[in-house]
């Protein structure tokens, strides 16, 4: 009896020790936190690869070409960056943004320079209250910090900027990129009434890489057709989304092109010619240009086979018109000749007889 119900009790003590779940390797804690960032590593990759992140120049790199743009902000391509003119809820424009930056001390600001080239040295750095005076932008001044209120910043009159952009072969993958390296608002104060043209005041040089993170958090409206901002002002400046002409670039003389171009005309030749300078170098980068695909390819036949076609018909025109042409002349010859050889009319004839 005793020997049965030890094997009854044995056998109970295995089913509920196989009825137990397996113990977890990780806590429950623990497994959602790894969950979490799995998703959140999954969705950066995907991110990253839809808008891909600025990297760091490499400091060894064999050939580099630095260039100054002027982005009009009128223009389509760079409007993002100037709407809203005002702030509308959690959403403003480029200036207003940096411009908090600079004026809660998060990044820093340097003086422009007469000569237009950058330079950010200590010495350099702009204070902030005779910048807001210089630009008569009204502040208050509340607990020892200077508040400017978003109606008194002058976001509508700055449409322009000044940018400075690396252009450079990267050795470790063979091939060019272009990175923004500075940055500069311009305000245009004046042009409203006739024929007045405004007059460009460059406000102060600012470090791509100090505001660039911040920039990762502007969202802004890619195009009109669609109103989604699934795009950073980050990922609209590392994506080269921008449209500016060159008006100078670092060369030796450290000239400017309207230094050494007199008229318009003239500057916008070399800004093209500059620009088809970078072009060439990427296309012949490895002594040929990049080959086209199997479609450009069968296109480049069927265009050659159809002009071909084309000359053959019109060569068959041409040879039947000759011939018709021929066959003309030919029969008018032999009308001639008949006529030449036909009798004399019956009445010449008979006058001579008389």
């Amino acid at each position: 009896m005793k020997k049965n119900l030890f094997i009854i009790l044995l056998t109970l003590l295995a089913t509920t020790a196989m009825a137990q779940p397996a113990k977890r390797r990780v806590t429950p804690t623990n497994s959602s936190s790894s969950a979490q960032q799995s998703k959140t590593q999954a969705g950066s990759d995907r991110f990253s690869m839809m808008f891909p992140t600025s990297d760091a120049m490499p400091e060894d790199v064999a050939w580099r070409r630095d260039l100054y743009r002027e982005l009009d902000l009128t223009k389509a391509k760079n409007s993002p960056l100037y709407y809203p003119v005002q702030p509308i809820g959690n959403q403003c424009n480029l200036f207003t943004y940096i411009f908090r930056l600079v004026l809660t001390g998060r990044v820093t600001a340097y003086d422009y320079k007469i000569t237009g080239v950058e330079s950010f040295a200590a010495k350099d750095k702009i204070d902030l209250k005779e910048f807001l005076k210089r630009y008569r932008i009204y502040y208050e001044e509340k607990n020892g910090k200077v508040e400017v209120a978003d109606a008194d910043v002058p976001s509508e009159l700055v449409k322009r900027y000044h940018i400075k952009e690396s252009s450079y072969l990267d050795q470790r993958t063979g091939t060019i990129h272009t990175k923004v390296v500075a940055i500069c608002p311009i305000m245009l104060e004046g042009g409203e009434f006739g024929d007045d043209v405004a007059t460009p005041k460059p406000l102060f040089w600012m470090k791509y890489d100090d505001v660039a993170p911040y920039l990762a958090k502007l969202p802004v409206m890619a195009s009109d057709l669609n109103n989604v901002t699934n795009m950073t002002a980050d990922d609209y400046f590392t994506l080269n989304r921008y449209e500016g002409k060159i008006y100078q670039t670092n060369n030796m003389q450290g000239k400017t092109i309207a230094e050494y171009c007199r008229d318009d005309s003239a500057q916008i030749k070399e800004s093209k010619r500059i620009e088809k300078q970078l072009t060439d170098f990427e296309d012949h980068l490895w002594g040929h240009e990049e080959p086209n695909d199997s479609l450009d390819s069968l296109q480049v036949d069927n265009a050659k086979s159809a002009k071909a076609s084309k000359k053959a018909k019109s060569s068959t025109a041409d040879d039947e018109k000759s011939s018709s042409r021929s066959r003309r002349t030919n029969s008018k010859a032999d009308k001639s000749e008949a006529s030449e050889a036909a009798p004399a009319p019956r009445s010449s004839a008979r006058r001579q007889r008389r």
